[in-house]
C-alpha cells in the first residue's frame, strides 16, 4: 500500500489552469507530466477547482513571511510620502522667502540671483 500523496490548493488550480489554457491536451498528458498517479485525481479537482468555479476569483498564496513584508513596505511607503510631502513644503517655503528677499532688496530676477549666488551660505 503506498502513502497517499497531497496536493496544495495551489497546485491543483496550477495544473487545472495549464489544461484551460491548453498547455496539455488531455488530462492524461498533464497527469504524466506533474507526475500524479491517482486515475481520478484531476478529474476530482476539475469538479472542485474547475473553470466555472475559478471565474472572478483570484488565488493567491502567501507565506506569513511575505505578509509581514508586504506590511512593512506599505508602513515605509506611508512615511516616505509623508517625509516627501513634508521637504515640498520645504521648498516652497524656501522659494517663497527667496522671491520675498529680492523683492525686498530690488533684485527682479530672482532667477539670476539663485545662479550667481548657488551654493555661497
Amino acid at each position: 500500500m503506498r502513502a497517499a500523496i497531497r496536493y496544495s490548493e495551489a497546485f491543483k488550480v496550477h495544473v487545472l489552469r495549464d489544461l484551460e489554457t491548453g498547455r496539455f491536451a488531455t488530462m492524461q498528458a498533464a497527469k504524466r507530466a506533474y507526475g500524479i498517479r491517482g486515475q481520478g485525481t484531476i478529474e476530482t479537482w476539475a469538479v472542485k477547482y474547475g473553470k466555472d468555479h475559478l471565474v472572478g476569483k483570484v488565488v493567491r498564496v502567501e507565506t506569513a513571511k511575505e505578509v509581514s513584508e508586504l506590511y512593512a513596505l506599505r508602513k515605509r511607503v506611508k512615511s516616505l510620502e509623508k517625509a516627501l510631502a513634508s521637504e515640498r513644503l520645504d521648498h516652497l517655503l524656501d522659494a517663497a522667502y527667496l522671491q520675498i528677499a529680492c523683492r525686498t532688496a530690488g533684485i527682479e530676477d530672482v532667477e539670476g540671483f539663485k545662479k550667481k549666488h548657488a551654493g555661497k551660505v
